[in-house]
């Protein structure tokens, strides 16, 4: 398993991550400006890879519209997704994140079947430039979160792995080590983010290790299941900014060190 944080793609940003002391910094995009930012920038950043040794071990596109009204992919979505595998691939990026909206007015099975025709067409991308594709297990303008979502969709597309964080699970009162075990084998990404809960209660996103999560047993069923990829740190927490923020992100790092066998 490989340790790293969300972060920015600045130089500054991977300086931050190298004295860390982690191995990846993770790229989340929720713009179509912030898209072509990022790819605008892509000389710069290797560059910055170059020089600090950090490199980007994830890049996503999250909340954003994929699919049309009337169940067809979109086109500017689906050449974006397409551009951002090419650069996961130019950049040493092993993995790329994204989602499927739900369509209301079509059924269930049929935003299945819309998502599943989009989705191979970037697995096609992926596999052409080694790049594994995961669907970040959030309800953010995304249904594919669930076990049935993953039973219809994963069960058809052998090759599609899960985003996986805790926190989505608790949020619907799932139970996340069930998750693991079942789902574990296909999880290709974890975030690693807190869920302070009291009286069954979502409080606060605290630093992960100081939360309500039984971390050990979440380690002990990745073991299980094998799991060997990207882990990484997601601070979430309006609490838990600026210096006591930092003392949080530099906790939750020596708390996951000795998970990492």
């Amino acid at each position: 398993m490989k340790l790293g944080i969300i972060n920015g793609y600045e130089k500054d940003d991977f300086i931050q991550v190298k004295e860390y002391g982690l191995e990846f910094i993770e790229i989340c995009l929720h713009s179509y400006e912030a898209v072509d930012d990022f790819l605008t920038k892509q000389k710069t950043i290797k560059k910055s890879i170059e020089e600090t040794g950090v490199n980007i071990g994830s890049i996503g596109i999250w909340g954003m519209d994929h699919i049309n009204s009337d169940g067809t992919s979109s086109e500017k979505m689906l050449n974006k997704e397409l551009e951002l595998i090419g650069a996961c691939a130019a950049l040493g990026c092993e993995s790329y994140v994204t989602g499927c909206n739900y369509i209301d007015g079509r059924s269930y099975l049929q935003n299945c079947l819309d998502s599943i025709k989009h989705l191979e067409r970037l697995l096609a991308r992926g596999k052409e430039k080694n790049v594994r594709i995961s669907v970040y297990n959030c309800s953010w303008n995304n249904f594919i979160y669930d076990d049935l979502a993953w039973t219809v969709i994963l069960g058809h597309l052998p090759d599609l792995y899960i985003k996986y964080d805790i926190s989505h699970c608790l949020s619907r009162k799932g139970d996340y080590l069930s998750e693991i075990l079942k789902w574990g084998g296909r999880f290709g990404h974890i975030h690693l983010k807190g869920s302070l809960l009291i009286n069954g209660e979502y409080i606060d996103a605290p630093p992960a290790g100081m939360d309500s999560i039984n971390w050990g047993a979440v380690f002990s069923a990745l073991h299980n299941v094998g799991y060997n990829y990207l882990l990484s740190i997601e601070p979430h927490s309006h609490i838990w900014s600026g210096e006591l923020g930092e003392k949080g992100i530099l906790y939750t790092i020596e708390y996951m060190k000795k998970f990492i066998l």
